[in-house]
């Protein structure tokens, strides 16, 4: 991804346009947009009913709205020829000059090609983000935030990693596929929109419960089905090193998963099938910087270690009192942390030097101590940055009259579908009879009366 961005064409004929790899990237680039609506479902299936239909839309509207962005000016900002090592330039604006010329020297793919993969990245990772207010925060004021903070903050954590300039890319940092720009700074992103929100009614009394498991299930696949576009294709090429960031991947999301089932049914003595979906994803959030730098051993290692500190990160909100909905901050922000943190002890130059053009120094395992440091500093500035200028933006956006991001107590209560959306992920469950256990009385309930009420039977009709 980080490819020297200097575009040369002395020569007297065209360089050969690569079939192969334009053919993977493009590929690549509709895995990566099927993962949207899988966060979408993921995330709805681990809310109540009455705000599932919201996640979805939420990570639709993300993929328009960035899209937007990017053509814009996301995409200059972000990749835009400059001697800034902080943020790109107006070159590229409107996607002027985003076309059949080659992206780079060393990666000939042509930059339309690598613009619109690159797209991609950027619209998944305000949608990870927004599962952190889920069920009280107004959809408005969201669509305002994804393009403001795609502006802000994702392109300049973007640019500092992956632009040939960016400060992260000159200093040595490896990040292949996205674990500072998408995963650290949605996870930083979504804990601060939980805090400025606030908690949800009734947190700490009430037990939230998932609403649809198998839509988080589903969510689950096209996320692990995706990922292998997300990490693959980021080796830009249709190549060995694009070939072992699969596997990797695979590996880690598989050992993840089973490392999940393993914490919880130590003490819950149940295989969750929702435990196992946050450990894979907790894997393939981990593997995702270093996925072009690691072999096949290091992997499992990711999906261990990653799932591990996830898992306990789960706690964090109980511990410091805030209400991040769907523990985005711990699975994305731990996971990247420490899948940055593994890539600085486990990369390796033989894994990079599979594309046939990469060379790096590698960490650890070569002998080359100074890269965690790299790391570190990377993760560090990643955190910083995006979780003081996501508080930032939101405290101003929430002064701005119509721009307020608390949805009211009337309307949380009624669920963000119906008072938002004005439309129901299911109009067919209208009614839920409660049969006392111990009498068999039998009444028409609202959900949330069911949920709380451990003496009934429910039945849906």
């Amino acid at each position: 991804m980080s490819a020297n961005e200097t575009n040369t064409t002395t020569t007297s004929s065209p360089a050969p346009i690569p079939g192969a790899d334009i053919a993977w990237v493009m590929t690549s680039t509709a895995l990566v947009f099927i993962m949207i609506p899988g966060v979408g479902y993921f995330y709805s299936g681990m809310a109540r009913s009455k705000n599932a239909l919201s996640l979805i839309m939420l990570s639709v509207l993300s993929a328009a709205v960035v899209s937007f962005q990017w053509w814009l000016i996301g995409y200059s900002l972000t990749f835009g020829n400059s001697t800034s090592k902080y943020i790109g330039s107006a070159e590229f604006a409107f996607f002027r000059g985003v076309d059949m010329t080659p992206y780079s020297q060393s990666t000939p793919i042509p930059r339309i090609v690598f613009a619109m993969y690159q797209c991609m990245f950027a619209a998944i990772t305000p949608a990870l983000a927004l599962g952190s207010a889920a069920e009280r925060g107004r959809i408005l004021p969201k669509i305002v935030f994804i393009f403001v903070w795609t502006t802000l903050v994702y392109d300049f954590i973007a640019c500092w990693s992956w632009n040939s300039n960016g400060w992260v890319n000159v200093m040595g940092g490896l990040d292949f596929a996205g674990g500072t720009p998408v995963h650290i700074s949605s996870g930083c992103a979504a804990l601060a929109y939980a805090i400025i929100l606030g908690k949800r009614h009734g947190h700490g009394t009430t037990d939230f419960k998932p609403h649809n498991i198998a839509n988080a299930v589903l969510g689950c696949v096209l996320l692990w089905f995706g990922w292998f576009g997300f990490n693959g294709g980021s080796a830009l090429g249709a190549n060995a090193r694009a070939a072992m960031a699969c596997a990797v991947t695979n590996l880690a999301a598989s050992v993840g998963g089973l490392t999940w089932v393993l914490m919880d049914y130590r003490l819950e003595k149940k295989i969750s099938a929702l435990g196992f979906c946050s450990g894979a994803v907790a894997g393939l959030v981990a593997i995702t910087p270093g996925s072009g730098f690691v072999g096949t051993p290091a992997a499992v290692a990711f999906g261990v270690i990653g799932a591990f500190f996830c898992n306990i990160a789960v706690h964090l909100k109980h511990i410091f009192d805030f209400d991040d909905a769907l523990d985005v901050f711990a699975v994305h922000g731990v996971g990247g942390l420490v899948g940055n943190i593994l890539t600085g002890i486990f990369a390796q130059k033989s894994i990079a030097a599979l594309d046939g053009v990469t060379v790096i120094p590698g960490g650890w395992l070569d002998g080359n101590f100074i890269q965690l440091g790299y790391q570190l500093a990377d993760s560090a500035t990643g955190m910083g940055y995006s979780f003081i200028m996501t508080y930032f933006i939101l405290f101003v956006m929430d002064k701005i009259p119509g721009l307020s991001l608390r949805a009211d107590p009337e309307s949380e209560a009624m669920g963000m579908d119906e008072s938002e959306l004005g439309e129901l992920a299911y109009y067919h469950i209208d009614k839920i009879i409660s049969v006392n256990k111990l009498t068999g009385e039998t009444k028409t309930v609202k959900e949330e009366t069911v949920i709380q009420n451990n003496d009934c039977n429910v039945s849906i009709v």
